[in-house]
């Protein structure tokens, strides 16, 4: 089973840490030319700032980081940390500074650069990239919330919701639960509701929401 988790979607934090001020940007790229494209986009937007510190990951590509003139080892290896935690590839990272005037030691510029990276990427969201089974599941109004719980039980996302005479619910399960998903549906409704299965697919789908 293939599956691993990328950035939901492109986005932009912001924080001050005793008057510098630290602007983390995330998104996603499926190669190292793409990654390297919004770094230099990014040193272009921001050719004022004292730093613009970056790291970034390729699924079966290649990892790098800079630390653009900080100290080594304070900007962009601890970025590149918040990333393989959360098990996150093809992403790119910078965060920005604009110098204050106040020095914040090794230990302040590893703890802002980690915030700065940590601030983009909830912003951002994860979403993971699998194969799913989706599923067609025609139910009652007052079956609805049941089968929504056993839903997310077994891993799965309602894309859609049709509201009709009946409601039927657009799905996606695990390709490794979809069948065990359909049995449980079969006997907690005793036999009155059968889900329908139209196909697979392999794409992302949210798995953490962006922080608001």
């Amino acid at each position: 089973m293939t599956e691993y988790f990328i950035p939901t979607a492109a986005s932009e934090s912001e924080f001050v840490e005793k008057r510098s001020r630290f602007i983390g940007r995330v998104w996603r790229a499926e190669s190292e030319e793409e990654a390297r494209a919004h770094i230099e986009q990014t040193k272009k937007h921001h050719y004022d700032a004292s730093h613009n510190c970056w790291c970034y990951i390729i699924r079966g590509g290649p990892t790098r980081y800079s630390d653009d003139g900080e100290p080594q080892g304070t900007a962009g290896q601890p970025m590149l940390n918040v990333f393989q935690r959360e098990g996150v590839e093809n992403v790119v990272c910078v965060v920005t500074r604009y110098f204050g005037g106040v020095l914040l030691g090794a230990g302040g510029l590893v703890r802002a650069y980690t915030q700065g990276a940590k601030d983009a990427l909830d912003a951002a969201g994860i979403s993971v990239v699998r194969r799913w089974i989706a599923l067609e599941i025609p139910c009652a109004y007052g079956q609805f919330e049941r089968v929504r719980q056993e839903l997310a039980a077994f891993g799965g996302v309602a894309e859609n919701v049709d509201y009709g005479a009946d409601v039927v619910i657009s799905a996606l399960l695990p390709e490794e639960r979809a069948a065990d998903f359909s049995g449980r549906i079969l006997d907690v409704s005793a036999g009155t509701i059968e889900p329908l299965e139209a196909g697979e697919v392999f794409k992302d789908v949210p798995y953490r929401p962006a922080a608001t």
